[in-house]
């Protein structure tokens, strides 16, 4: 007995189909031909659909046989950006960073990259003007960039207040000799020997 459903339908048509194709040679009517022919090509098209599901499974298991998803560079990580704010500019920062390309591209995303960078430059100073002095550069050449109308990324980085990232900068800069600093050795008592061999002082 045929199953019901959309299987028990096509398994009925597939029979139909058997059948005419048995009265096919004796002569047919052209209701008879079309319905062997729309019999026939239901048949076709479910077998190609069948057969690139098949084909497709077989592949991602031939693949996975051969290791070819094996030590993927983010396997067991996420993601990177999944989840963050979309940025327009994302294949221009991810070709910079996968290619390390410095000095190239869009001022725009230039100046970003150098004020994410800012502090750790600023840190590898050893004195006040030569802060001031980066500061001072970075300004300026962020207010070229906003001024400049040549397509592009929009400038969006901020210009650094001078007095207050020179003051950041002092503060990190104790901060850091603070914590170079060795802390005092404990005074070392004399052990009981030592003390009863020498003799009261």
């Amino acid at each position: 007995m045929p199953s019901e459903g959309a299987g028990g339908a096509f398994g009925r048509r597939v029979e139909r189909a058997a059948e005419l194709r048995a009265v096919r040679a004796t002569g047919m009517t052209a209701q008879e031909e079309a319905e062997l022919t729309a019999a026939e090509e239901m048949e076709r098209e479910k077998r190609r659909k069948v057969d690139d599901a098949r084909r497709a499974e077989y592949l991602i298991r031939d693949a996975m046989a051969q290791g070819k998803f094996d030590n993927l560079k983010y396997a067991g990580k996420p993601i990177p950006g999944l989840g963050e704010g979309y940025d327009p500019d994302w294949w221009v920062k991810g070709l910079i960073q996968r290619e390390n390309i410095t000095g190239i591209g869009p001022k725009a995303i230039l100046l970003r990259t150098e004020d994410a960078e800012l502090d750790g430059r600023l840190d590898a100073q050893y004195s006040e003007k030569q802060v001031r002095d980066i500061l001072q550069d970075f300004n300026r050449r962020v207010i070229d960039a906003r001024r400049q109308l040549q397509g592009g990324p929009p400038v969006i980085t901020k210009t650094r207040d001078v007095e207050a990232e020179v003051d950041r900068w002092r503060e990190r800069r104790a901060a850091a000799a603070a914590a170079a600093t060795p802390p005092p050795e404990p005074e070392t008592k004399r052990s009981w020997w030592r003390r009863n061999r020498q003799g009261p002082t």
